[in-house]
């Protein structure tokens, strides 16, 4: 076993999570100033909404700097001057000019990793209306900010965020971004809160050496040979996006495309570049995984949210990321997560972890996203949870009970699934296992997949393409269900108890209770061996009388809780 595998085998036992998780997971420690400002929509960004993001970006190997810039369109939402606005962009990069409607901006400072402009002198009643050759017009204002510098570096990249300098096999360039948590003004500048997305779409353009390629989000839009051994690549995606899904990939790489047409009856494109070298692997890996996920998925879940932006799997040279209509697929081809099965059950390595996990975040994170990070659990419990209803889609209920009692045992119950608000926090690792426990828990409480399906497909119709909390997503559950779900969701998202089943038989009476659990918790259950007894304990002690030599040795292993015996 090689050092490099060896080491990404270690962190993945410890943190199967595959975004960036730089924040720490100390719900009680202090905030700063720069927290708050990052983590709110303060008095510099709650007066305008993003409309659309043109980002140019030429990065320089050798010397690892980014020069650039960012055209922002966007609308106001208070009418008015005497504004200042905030723009996001993290040392040590810096803004060399900006411009608004093409007047030059010079009023302008910094605050850490903030930018404050003052548009005091601008009356933003009028509007503005400008063609752009690769958007839409649209009415309302163009900011434009160029920027330069030596973008933060990522160590241990996805898991640490930042510009990653790799190189392939062969020695050449292989360059990208992983940034989730740590967040897109990285590496270029930006509103960078998932609350606002660019709502009409963003444009990539990247310029790298001949003798590479430049790979980004949505559809090929242009590529222009220059005159000083450079090409421009530029890249469309007409739908909303979040900041840190916007990505550009630079490598040598080769193309392939292929076709699906789905439950819409429409051809959705899909297209995988790959280091030439990986040509053949690829057509074997992706052939024969990423057909039969969208089968899955869009049973479970409904179409695929971004057909207009196709379907894309870019090489990467960390293990993977949702990167929006272009999955990052670090995985080597490999069966399984890096070659394991993270549930020990067997089913784990029936299929590539990387093409199912990180597909999976099409529809949850990046067709549905959470406006505050604290409320991750949606993304990463979804999708985790997309991996059991993947395996039982091609394999059956029993496999995917098994897959989801194995994955369950990586919890680790540190701290409450969602973090502090306004901060820009997580909550804990356990927002995918846990995540994944609580919502195959909820499924046995409704005890109709009828309804759970309708659920699930619900949420991407309902909620298409919108940034949620996370009370959006447990209010439609118990409203689609008919069922009051709040007391299990709080239970299991906001404290770290496990509930647990108290009981004691005398004869056949079977007096119980819950505990270890929030006021008022109430969920069903199924016990016992034989024909399965359902009944409904509350935190009050209850009895009922058990059917004739009934013992209770035993219950429902998908019930995310534990049973005690007392006296």
């Amino acid at each position: 076993m090689n050092k490099l595998f060896l080491r990404f085998i270690i962190i993945a036992s410890l943190f199967p999570c595959l975004h960036s998780c730089a924040q720490p997971l100390n719900h009680k420690e202090s905030f700063t100033r720069q927290d708050t400002l990052r983590g709110n929509i303060g008095t510099g960004r709650d007066w305008w909404d993003v409309t659309t993001y043109n980002i140019f970006v030429e990065p320089d190997y050798v010397s690892k700097t980014l020069k650039g810039w960012n055209e922002i369109g966007f609308k106001i939402l208070k009418p008015g001057s005497g504004k200042t606005m905030q723009i996001d962009l993290q040392e040590p990069l810096i803004i060399d000019s900006i411009t608004l409607d093409g007047k030059e901006i010079s009023d302008f400072k910094r605050e850490g990793s903030v930018y404050w402009i003052n548009l005091s002198d601008i009356n933003f009643e009028a509007t503005y209306s400008k063609t752009n050759p690769l958007l839409t017009p649209q009415k309302g204002h163009k900011l434009k900010i160029s920027y330069r510098g030596k973008p933060h570096e990522a160590t241990r990249p996805p898991w640490d965020g930042g510009w990653i300098w790799a190189k392939d096999a062969k020695g050449r360039p292989w360059m990208t971004v992983a940034c989730q948590g740590l967040g897109a003004s990285v590496w270029f500048p930006c509103k960078d809160h998932q609350s606002d997305e660019p709502d009409n779409g963003a444009i990539i353009q990247v310029k790298v050496p001949d003798s590479l390629v430049a790979v980004a989000n949505g559809k090929l839009l242009l590529k222009n040979k220059q005159n000083d051994g450079f090409t421009l690549y530029g890249w469309a995606v007409k739908n909303p996006i979040n900041n840190y899904n916007i990505v550009p990939y630079i490598g040598k790489y080769e193309h392939w495309s292929d076709k699906y047409i789905g439950e819409t009856e429409k051809n959705l494109s899909l297209d995988y570049w790959v280091l030439d070298y990986n040509l053949e692997k690829s057509k074997k890996q992706f052939g024969r995984d990423v057909k039969r996920m969208l089968e899955a998925f869009e049973y479970w879940f409904g179409p695929y949210p971004f057909y207009d932006d196709g379907f894309k799997i870019v090489e990467s040279s960390h293990l993977g990321m949702e990167h929006q209509s272009a999955i990052a697929y670090g995985n080597y081809y490999l069966d399984g997560y890096l070659g394991m099965d993270l549930s020990g059950s067997g089913w784990g390595k029936k299929w590539d972890y990387i093409i199912v996990h990180e597909s999976g975040h099409e529809w949850f994170a990046n067709n549905i996203t959470t406006n505050d990070i604290a409320d991750m659990w949606v993304h990463e419990g979804f999708t985790m949870y997309s991996e059991v209803l993947f395996t039982e889609y091609h394999y059956g209920k029993q496999a995917a009970d098994e897959y989801l009692q194995g994955i369950r045992q990586r919890i680790n119950n540190d701290i409450p699934l969602i973090g502090p608000y306004g901060v820009n926090q997580e909550g804990s690792g356990d927002m995918y296992n846990k995540g994944a426990a609580l919502l195959h828990t909820i499924r046995q409480v409704i005890n109709d997949d009828t309804v759970f399906r309708k659920i699930m497909r619900g949420l991407n119709k309902d909620f298409y393409h919108k940034t949620v909390d996370s009370k959006d997503v447990e209010e439609y559950f118990s409203r689609v269900s008919g069922k009051d779900l709040s007391r299990i969701f709080d239970q299991y998202l906001r404290t770290i108890k496990i509930p647990v089943l108290e009981y004691r038989i005398n004869g056949r009476k079977l007096v119980y209770r819950w505990a270890n659990c929030v006021d008022g918790f109430n969920m069903p259950l199924t016990i016992g061996t034989g024909k399965p007894f359902s009944f409904f304990p509350k935190t009050e002690w209850q009895e009922t009388e058990l059917p004739l030599n009934y013992e209770i040795n035993d219950y429902n292993k998908n019930f995310y809780i534990s049973l005690k015996k007392v006296q």
